[in-house]
């Protein structure tokens, strides 16, 4: 297989399986050299192995935690140290569903910890190194259910919920520069976070559930048209420009020093 031009160093977190393996292969194959980062040593070797068999790029991986502080310091330490990164992924996330009182503590501290914590200091470190350099991309995968909930997706929904906002948000910092964040909203996509999540795979329709080589075919493909906010499985692109028009109207309109009429005394 052939590569394009080098194009400096991709770092792609969760990158052992199903999302962030598509991104590295991908990226591989686009010319970047990788920095694989995962908590799956065995898993992200092989990954690393069948990349520098296919592609011309460098591949060094990582074994981290993004869970654990020490080993979010070292990745968040490469940013400062390795001018040739270029592109952040931050696809490392995890997932229990399930109502709040039956989920355990620890997974709830899982699902704050590796899908806000990690991904903001991650992005800052990266950023960091951006803006110094008024050159780079950092991809936040988000999800769909940052702007809906279930009744078992409380936490998770809240963590991308934030995501979606925290991203956002940066994207508006650099406005102005040669910075480029792209926000990624997938739906349901078959990876193996599904049987981890505690809801198989199996139980939801199929004709929900998009491969991970298109989700990322497209997310890719809305990066490369310039788009900051791709929803890979949304034909209509109209309905979240209203979405968002409709958002925008609701903020101006709480606007106002008055307390809406409908809460006037005597009402």
């Amino acid at each position: 297989m052939t590569t394009n031009e080098n194009k400096g160093t991709a770092v792609i977190t969760g990158a052992s399986a199903g999302i962030g393996k598509i991104y590295a292969q991908r990226l591989a194959k686009r010319g970047y050299d990788l920095i694989l980062v995962a908590r799956r040593a065995n898993l992200l070797e092989e990954v690393a192995t069948s990349i520098r068999a296919d592609f011309s790029v460098k591949v060094k991986t990582v074994v981290a935690d993004l869970a654990i502080g020490a080993d979010l310091d070292a990745v968040a330490d490469l940013f400062s140290n390795d001018d040739s990164i270029s592109l952040l992924v931050n696809n490392a996330g995890t997932s229990t569903l399930g109502s709040l009182t039956a989920v355990k503590q620890a997974e709830v501290d899982a699902m704050t910890g590796l899908n806000i914590g990690a991904l903001v200091r991650l992005s800052l470190a990266a950023l960091l190194a951006f803006k110094s350099r008024d050159k780079g991309t950092i991809i936040n995968i988000g999800s769909v259910l940052g702007f809906h909930t279930l009744p078992i997706s409380s936490i998770y929904s809240g963590t991308k919920g934030f995501v979606n906002n925290f991203t956002r948000g940066l994207q508006d910092e650099v406005a102005e520069t040669n910075v480029k964040v792209q926000l990624v909203l997938p739906a349901a996509t078959a990876t193996d976070i599904w049987p981890l999540s505690g809801v198989p795979i199996s139980a939801l329709d199929p004709n929900t559930v998009m491969d991970a080589e298109h989700m990322v075919d497209a997310a890719l493909a809305g990066l490369d048209q310039g788009e900051t906010i791709t929803l890979p499985s949304v034909e209509d692109h109209q309905l979240f420009a209203e979405y968002d028009a409709a958002r925008l109207k609701l903020l101006l309109a709480s606007q106002s020093s008055k307390s809406a009429s409908r809460y006037a005394a005597g009402k």
